[in-house]
């Protein structure tokens, strides 16, 4: 360490000027990715063609536009500039939030929801593989990821409430799902224009930090990467035949089955269940991400202090999977909230621990890819989680057999996890030599 640096207000400087916009930017677009849950409780009245299954494959198709630019758009933030693509992305992706307002016929929902998946496609492969690298170095990484992505819950317990209120109400004398569309784009449009010009893409492109501070960064990330090339140099191609990219692109595709497949259909079954209204709905939705929220922070700390990555993503996916398989069964209100809970935590706690796997051993462009690549699997899961929901309920009249689903696929994502460190026949030989740059991190 330099002893000329102060790590305590460096990590303050680092928290405040660059986790905290990018927290916000990832506030903003959780927003108008899934504002589409809570517009469905009451445009479908407007819109007479909105049947779950439609609306399953509007949800879905989202993750088409998303897998089309997912790659190309990593490699072109690692190769320019990470700030200025995300800036980008954010402005794109309001402007089309904006235009669903207006849609009038099945075709224009799926455009949209098409357009605003490959708007947004890279944003977080660029914040886990680029952005944040520079900035942080890989014991840092679980916990500044972590933090970051409570925005995920934090987005849920602002917009939950905030879309039950503009449902039910007109500001601008349009229906309240056209406002809510319209209002939560806003934002993006207005923030792409402040990242674009004041959030730095490395340490040395910072005015507000001391020359100590950025030759400390610079020197840091320049060694790190230096170390991960010297044990193993990846390219691109090599990284996407890499077995353990292979292994979490799998992991990640059975964890985001259940990840969209409850968070498009969480809000319908809810209502189902408990007869709420919809303002009141809002508030009940909020609780279980507060529990997520407040779970997810404790395990990015703890994983950062301890070292371990795969019992702390594991742990917490086994958890939702319960929550999942269970939530057909809940006889009441109360029961379902404390499942929701349950799945929320599992979903969401372990998730910033998780993007640190990859820049454990990948770095540069072959860390841009990879990452892309497993979250291009993820959105995979999205197509197929959102639109088996909607397909179940208009099939068997139920929802039961996609939490089922859902659960499973949780539960298997979490034993692969495991296998990372203990094998169970995957190379097992190859993950114990490897581990302990896992562990180091």
């Amino acid at each position: 360490m330099n002893s000329s640096v102060d790590m305590k207000q460096l990590t303050r400087k680092r928290d405040l000027r660059i986790v905290f916009p990018v927290f916000l930017v990832s506030i903003i677009a959780c927003l108008d990715r899934v504002n589409i849950s809570y517009a469905a409780l009451t445009m479908k009245q407007d819109l007479g063609w909105l049947t779950p299954e439609i609306y399953g494959v509007g949800a879905s198709i989202f993750f088409f536009g998303y897998l089309l630019l997912e790659i190309p758009g990593s490699l072109v933030a690692a190769r320019f500039s990470a700030s200025k693509w995300i800036a980008r992305i954010m402005f794109t992706w309001g402007l089309v939030c904006c235009f669903m307002a207006f849609m009038s016929t099945q075709f224009e929902f799926y455009l949209c929801r098409f357009l605003l998946g490959a708007s947004e496609a890279s944003l977080y492969p660029v914040i886990y593989s680029v952005l944040f690298p520079r900035w942080f170095m890989g014991k840092e990484r679980a916990r500044a990821t972590s933090y970051m992505l409570t925005s995920l819950l934090l987005a849920n317990i602002i917009g939950a409430p905030l879309s039950g209120v503009l449902l039910s109400t007109s500001i601008i004398g349009l229906a309240g799902w056209q406002e809510l569309f319209i209002l939560e784009a806003v934002p993006a449009l207005l923030f792409a224009v402040f990242f674009f010009f004041f959030v730095p893409d490395r340490p040395d492109q910072a005015s507000w930090l001391t020359d100590e501070e950025k030759a400390y960064l610079s020197k840091a990330y320049e060694e790190e990467r230096a170390a991960m090339l010297k044990k193993k140099k990846y390219s691109v191609l090599k990284a996407f035949h890499d077995p353990k990219v292979l292994r979490l692109c799998v992991i990640y595709f059975l964890w985001v089955v259940g990840f969209w497949g409850f968070y498009f259909w969480m809000p319908t079954v809810l209502k189902q269940l408990s007869g709420l209204s919809t303002q009141l709905l809002g508030g009940a939705i909020a609780i279980p991400m507060m529990a997520a929220l407040v779970v997810q922070v404790l395990i990015g700390r703890s994983s950062s202090r301890t070292g371990d990555k795969v019992w702390h993503v594991a742990g917490a996916l086994f958890v939702g999977a319960v929550g999942l398989a269970l939530s057909p069964h809940a006889p009441n209100t109360a029961v379902a909230l404390v499942l929701i809970c349950l799945s929320a935590i599992g979903i969401h706690a372990s998730m910033g621990v998780w993007w640190t796997i990859p820049t454990t051993f990948l770095t540069g462009s072959a860390a841009a890819a990879s990452i892309a690549l497993i979250n291009c699997c993820g959105n995979l899961g999205g197509l197929v989680g959102p639109y088996m929901m909607g397909w179940i309920k208009t099939n068997t009249g139920t929802f039961d057999l996609g939490y089922y689903i859902m659960g499973g696929a949780m539960f298997l994502a979490a034993l692969l996890v495991l296998s990372i460190k203990y094998g169970f026949g995957f190379a097992a030989k190859k993950e114990k030599e490897e581990a302990p740059a896992v562990a180091e991190n």
